[in-house]
């Protein structure tokens, strides 16, 4: 099947009127030149692609849209599902809390947590988008080691990352903008709000279990499984060192340039929000994404909690990047791909899997079809797919 006159976006290079031809799944071949006989005639739209989402909190606000307002999980799964196709995600990791005492109460539940993967896991064969599981240990509750333990053993985790949500430090270090913020959110005078934050770290600090043995422990799983290791939230270049000690191979959101910088500089991989990117800023006031990324320290570029927002950040990345478009593609795509050891995708490439986004790059863009393994698994209707190409 041949997909004709497109801009195809290589890794190095953006091809004008390139074509691709999919077969048996994977990229068999490209050309840089239209093809008369083809299934899709792109007439110069974007070729990405997939995109590969390290980090989507999206879950759970599929499987409770309201507080206390449980769906089945079968359904929240196939929303979920619904809403990283059309978003170009052909790739995404489920990030899953292991936090029981959190704001979203038992949706971070040991059990919860555990039958929301386990039910990921099951349904997999029958979702579009390939879908794997990013697994968030709560350094604060090393009772969750049993549990994040027993899912790396039978193989429903693919990736850790290490997170520590104690007020005071990391994304929270600020704490008279966590006080604003709550005072804010949870509609609470200022005296109230400060009370609340200090029940917070108080809370955390209560905690009882050997945080150091538990950081030991869950490091010596994930590299005997060979999963990868990532930090969250570094604020220091002392927490990042700390985290590559560890055997962490990827910063997510780092929260300063600082620690960003010193993450590049012992060879983790920065990964930041496409929100943030596409915003220019961080909805908690912390590091930007495009700061980072006109620093040269912006690696990759994930969902967090909005998929959609990833095409449109790249669209506004590559305005910049010394790549242009390609530059700030690799960010969603090879970036990612390499990080995580997915060695058969992430690029468009003969031999590799056929995953793949149209796109238009009008306005903030729009996600026009989108194709995993060879097989379209979104079209919005715009460009049919024609017999014999």
């Amino acid at each position: 099947m041949w997909l004709s006159d497109f801009r195809v976006v290589l890794g190095d290079r953006v091809v004008p009127r390139g074509s691709v031809r999919i077969a048996d799944g994977l990229i068999a071949e490209i050309v840089g030149a239209p093809v008369p006989a083809a299934a899709m005639h792109g007439d110069g739209l974007l070729l990405l692609p997939g995109f590969i989402d390290m980090h989507g909190d999206m879950i759970e606000r599929e499987v409770e849209p309201r507080p206390n307002v449980r769906m089945p999980i079968e359904l929240g799964l196939r929303d979920l599902d619904r809403r990283l196709k059309v978003s170009g995600v052909t790739t995404g990791y489920a990030a899953v809390s292991f936090n029981p005492k959190s704001a979203y109460g038992h949706l971070r539940s040991y059990e919860h947590s555990k039958e929301m993967l386990r039910a990921l896991k099951a349904l997999r064969p029958m979702l579009k988008v390939d879908h794997r599981v990013h697994a968030r240990f709560e350094i604060n509750y090393p009772n969750a080691l049993e549990v994040v333990g027993e899912l790396i053993a039978d193989g429903t985790v693919d990736l850790v990352s290490l997170t520590d949500h104690t007020p005071g430090q990391g994304q929270y270090r600020d704490l008279e903008a966590l006080k604003r913020r709550t005072a804010r959110e949870q509609g609470l005078t200022a005296d109230e709000a400060e009370v609340a934050v200090q029940a917070r770290i108080d809370e955390k600090r209560g905690q009882t279990g050997d945080v150091q043995a538990a950081l030991a422990a869950i490091a010596r799983l994930c590299a005997a499984h060979r999963i990868a290791l990532a930090s969250h939230d570094d604020d220091t270049p002392q927490k990042v060192a700390l985290m590559q000690s560890l055997g962490a191979t990827i910063s997510e959101f780092p929260v300063t340039i600082e620690a960003a910088r010193e993450a590049r500089a012992r060879g983790l991989a920065v990964a930041m929000g496409a929100p943030n990117a596409l915003r220019g800023e961080s909805y908690s006031g912390n590091l930007s994404a495009r700061a980072a990324h006109a620093a040269g320290l912006l690696d990759i570029l994930a969902a967090d909690y909005h998929p959609s927002a990833i095409l449109p950040a790249l669209l506004i990345l590559g305005q910049n990047d010394p790549g242009g478009l390609a530059g700030a593609a690799r960010l969603a795509t090879s970036n990612p791909a390499r990080a995580l050891g997915l060695a058969d995708r992430g690029a468009i490439e003969a031999g590799l899997r056929a995953d793949l986004v149209i796109a238009d790059d009008q306005g903030v863009g729009h996600v026009r079809a989108t194709f995993c393994n060879g097989v379209p698994i979104f079209s919005d209707g715009s460009l049919p797919l024609r017999a014999g190409g």
